[in-house]
């Protein structure tokens, strides 16, 4: 009698009750924020601070608690909660002075189940550190930042200009064409070729990397990232961004068996060929993270990350351009007073235009393209400020609080080249520039 009192009593609603309420008292437990941990906005359960932001205006929002916080702060996106560091000073301190506390990398489900541990983006500590140190020594030797990369970059602009001018003064959209040219500066590097525009696999290849690259910055990927094990098995535009970067694999892989045909040791062209003859070298060193597979995942990496910068770069340079004419027109004259028209242009007419040099740095400082730095994670228990970090932790670095830190820039919200020129003229390098980021995390790119 007793028992069937009781099953009355316990309904569905009261069981879904139950569940809830035991939801939330888990979540409180598992995701109570640490002693002596950063400040932040009051949490709701489950959710955390997503009610507070926009998902694609995240560094806007951080930029409003770091007033309210200070320049260590933490914040939540349904997981566990995430130290953010805000300002130069502050930035500048913790990745430069404890790097190597930095050097592990949070696992992402998303970015996992893509490519695990594997890659630059991917990988962590001793991997990570042979990876990086190897891509950018690499690079370096092909002629990233010098002079005799000029070449390769002629030819493509040649390629491009070509193009343009088949258009006949007609309105067309200028997106696609960039992609193309930046992203075969990219693949002589990498791959040892350059691709016809006309190229459908070269195309097909593009496509389905802005289009996996605009995917995983949905709020799909974002719900992957925190609840795996259920996105798994639903469908959803996650799946395709699988199918998409699966594609890009393929294609790396396949540059890289074709490689391994004709790979003469003596005679390397590019970082593929590099990256096999470090295998050799590097054979009883499994950790470093010298094999096929990871090969595959590092070019895709080098490649993506090469083009998606540079070329979205040149799209605001185009737009400040367009907004600025007056601006325009004096690096116009100055090009012409420099360069002339019989002739390319070359890295050693740099420091001869400061003003054009001053406006290409003010395009990557305003046009802010990687407004939060890629999240690292603490190796051991870390001190940052008066506040005491876990092992594990993520720690993101904000470089728009570090580009629009009104203590380093003049007048941070304008386009302003002379942020970048001194009293006389001349270009002036500022500490306070950094358009991709600092320290442990020095984008290849910055290098040229």
């Amino acid at each position: 009698m007793d028992l069937l009192r009781l099953y009355e009593w316990i309904d569905v609603k009261t069981i879904l009750l139950f569940f809830c309420v035991f939801l939330l008292v888990a979540d409180y437990i598992k995701h109570k924020a640490p002693k002596n941990f950063p400040p932040g906005p009051w949490s709701l359960p489950i959710i955390g601070d997503l009610h507070h932001i926009e998902h694609n205006k995240i560094h806007l929002q951080v930029a409003k608690f770091a007033e309210k916080y200070g320049d260590i702060l933490s914040i939540r996106f349904l997981g566990p909660r995430i130290v953010i560091l805000n300002g130069y000073k502050r930035v500048q301190e913790v990745y430069l002075q404890q790097g190597d506390n930095l050097a592990d990398r949070p696992v992402l489900p998303m970015i996992y189940d893509i490519a695990e541990d594997k890659g630059l983006i991917g990988a962590s500590g001793y991997k990570w550190k042979h990876q990086r140190r190897f891509a950018l020594s690499t690079l370096r030797n092909f002629g990233l930042g010098k002079k005799s990369l000029e070449p390769s970059i002629h030819l493509e602009c040649c390629f491009l200009n070509e193009t343009i001018s088949n258009e006949n003064g007609r309105p067309f959209n200028p997106q696609i064409l960039l992609n193309n040219a930046v992203s075969n500066v990219i693949c002589v590097l990498v791959f040892g070729n350059r691709f016809e525009y006309s190229d459908n696999d070269f195309q097909n290849l593009l496509k389905n990397i802005n289009e996996a690259v605009y995917l995983d910055g949905s709020i799909w990927a974002q719900l992957y990232n925190m609840f795996p094990w259920l996105m798994r098995q639903l469908p959803g535009p996650h799946k395709k961004s699988f199918a998409l970067w699966q594609n890009v694999i393929d294609f790396a892989r396949e540059k890289v068996n074709a490689h391994r045909v004709d790979y003469d040791p003596s005679n390397p062209r590019d970082y593929i060929d590099c990256f096999l003859a470090e295998m050799e070298k590097l054979e009883d060193d499994t950790a470093a993270g010298f094999d096929v597979e990871n090969l595959c995942i590092c070019a895709l990496d080098l490649f993506v990350a090469g083009t998606e910068t540079t070329s979205t770069t040149l799209y605001w340079g185009l737009l400040y351009m367009i907004k600025y004419p007056e601006i325009q027109v004096k690096v116009q004259e100055e090009i012409d007073r420099v360069v002339g028209g019989s002739r390319q242009p070359s890295l050693s007419d740099r420091d001869n235009m400061p003003y054009t040099n001053a406006v290409i740095h003010e395009i990557q400082r305003i046009g802010n393209i990687a407004p939060l730095n890629l999240p690292r994670a603490t190796v051991e228990d870390t001190q940052i400020g008066k506040y005491s970090i876990p092992k594990g932790t993520a720690v993101i670095g904000s470089l728009t609080s570090v580009l629009f830190d009104e203590s380093e820039w003049e007048t941070p919200h304008s386009f302003n080249p002379g942020h970048f020129l001194d009293a006389e003229g001349k270009f002036r390098k500022r500490d306070a520039f950094l358009p991709f980021s600092l320290g442990i995390e020095l984008s290849f790119l910055v290098i040229s």
